[in-house]
């Protein structure tokens, strides 16, 4: 990892704080009572077309931004480097700028996309992004406990080409979705996000391939989903931690270089602690572990059917015409 990595961390970090720091300033938004799991709780009662269209305007601007500089890279043909491109600084202090625009939008009008789009968009959008993530990186770490499984020709170069896209989206939207409220859940969330934005605004450098650093962003999702799931009333926090703990074991600390005896005692230690945790909650309580690993595997090969067809017809695009020429 090299400098500019170090710098977004520390300004993601230094994003939260602010955050944290200006939290007290929203006390007086009022809300909606809490109607529920479906519900998101913070957005306006009495929404505007002002508020509306604020974030509306700004999330888009935000996108187009993104989008460009994905498009202006690929254009360029540039070659991953120790340092930076141009293209990387623009989007390291355009992402910046965005993300306190969206700070100080929250203190002026406060409402986020939420207001108008379901509450689960957010979150599928992400898991999306993961099991993306799962599906590029097979032929390296493979699928199941190092081994590989068969794909489509061309479907994870294809994926890899395209990825950007999809990835600035869903993390972008996501960070739009929620007004930048102070609570642990938010706090949590927004300096993961920033963290991923960091990530694609580094693309063609060798810290954008680093494998210790990209583990950490796939990791990190176990901290941010057992955390939230604390501080809620549904008792699901050992769900988010043996789920997603589960796709480590199985899959991710595969591509590490660990040696079988240690990954021998990873996977001795997390089975240990999913019996000792589930050993008194009951039979009713025994599937929580595997409803995300089982989510998430499955996603892969819907995945991959979904990408099948499109990357087809990119070949097709691209081939030659086989017409004679006149």
């Amino acid at each position: 990892m090299h400098w500019p990595l170090f710098a977004g961390v520390a300004f993601s970090a230094l994003f939260t704080v602010l955050t944290w720091a200006l939290g007290d300033r929203l006390a007086a938004v009022p809300h909606l009572p809490d109607a529920g799991p479906s519900w998101y709780y913070w957005k306006l009662a009495e929404p505007t077309a002002l508020t509306r269209g604020v974030v509306w305007a700004l999330y888009a601007a935000h996108q187009l931004f993104s989008w460009g500089t994905i498009a202006w890279a690929q254009r360029a043909k540039l070659a991953t480097t120790a340092g930076l491109h141009r293209v990387n600084v623009v989007a390291l202090v355009g992402n910046a700028a965005f993300a306190l625009l969206h700070l100080g939008q929250t203190h002026v009008t406060y409402d986020g996309l939420a207001q108008d789009v379901h509450v689960f968009s957010s979150l599928a959008s992400v898991a999306i992004l993961l099991i993306w993530v799962l599906l590029m990186e097979t032929p390296r770490r493979g699928l199941f406990f190092g081994a590989t499984v068969p794909l489509p020709g061309g479907i994870v170069p294809f994926a890899r080409r395209t990825h950007g896209y999809y990835f600035s989206w869903a993390i972008i939207y996501t960070f739009w979705f929620h007004p930048t409220e102070a609570t642990n859940g938010h706090l949590a969330g927004f300096f993961y996000i920033l963290l991923i934005l960091v990530q694609g605004s580094l693309f063609f450098t060798r810290a954008h391939l680093n494998r210790w650093w990209t583990l950490a962003l796939e990791v990190l999702v176990l901290v941010h989903g057992t955390r939230v799931a604390m501080d809620q009333t549904f008792g699901l926090a050992p769900m988010f931690f043996f789920g997603f703990g589960g796709i480590f074991v199985i899959t991710q600390m595969h591509g590490l270089g660990w040696s079988r005896a240690v990954r021998g005692a990873v996977l001795a230690a997390y089975l240990g602690g999913a019996v000792w945790v589930y050993a008194g909650k009951g039979l009713a309580h025994l599937n929580e572990p595997f409803r995300i690993p089982i989510i998430d595997y499955l996603g892969v090969f819907v995945l991959v059917l979904l990408l099948w067809g499109p990357m087809l017809l990119a070949k097709r695009l691209k081939a030659p015409s086989s017409s004679p020429a006149r």
